[in-house]
């Protein structure tokens, strides 16, 4: 009867860990600032989400407009945004990291998550194919995730 109930347990221990072994680890960088989550942080030890973002995320972009110049639409996810430390504001950049247009937001926005706003006429010189938009912390400065897009020709 022994035989059988070790051998039952050693099955089961095998394919628990077999289970665990092929989980990916999260890339995004937006909770930190170096990237990977370690032991130590917060998010991953289960602990409140809001409470270990350091920046906002930059969930969604459209961009629309004609060679040149370009309408940018944002949505950023911020739950931590208090009156005292909110995302306040986002930055379009080019591959080569050159910034082509800045929007500051002057409050926060605790009680609309995420949110949508717009940043009109954004320069971008020809032969730019894509933008990336990375938001900003009023405390912690840019970080968290960003999103990359064609511009449209």
């Amino acid at each position: 009867m022994r035989k059988p109930l070790l051998f039952l347990l050693f099955a089961l221990f095998a394919f628990l860990a077999a289970g665990c072994a092929g989980e990916d680890e999260p890339t995004d960088s937006a909770h930190d600032s170096g990237g990977a989550h370690d032991a130590g942080d917060p998010a991953a030890d289960g602990a409140d989400q809001d409470d270990a973002q350091r920046f906002p995320d930059v969930v969604e972009v459209d961009v629309s407009g004609e060679d040149g110049t370009y309408d940018v639409t944002v949505t950023i996810s911020s739950p931590y945004d208090t009156p005292e430390r909110y995302a306040d504001g986002w930055r379009v950049t080019g591959p080569d990291g050159t910034v082509y247009g800045e929007h500051e937001l002057a409050h926060d926005h605790q009680n609309e998550q995420p949110f949508t706003r717009t940043q009109n006429d954004v320069d971008v010189p020809t032969g730019v194919n894509e933008v990336t938009v990375e938001g900003r912390d009023s405390e912690n400065g840019y970080g968290g995730q960003t999103r990359t897009v064609r511009l449209p020709r």
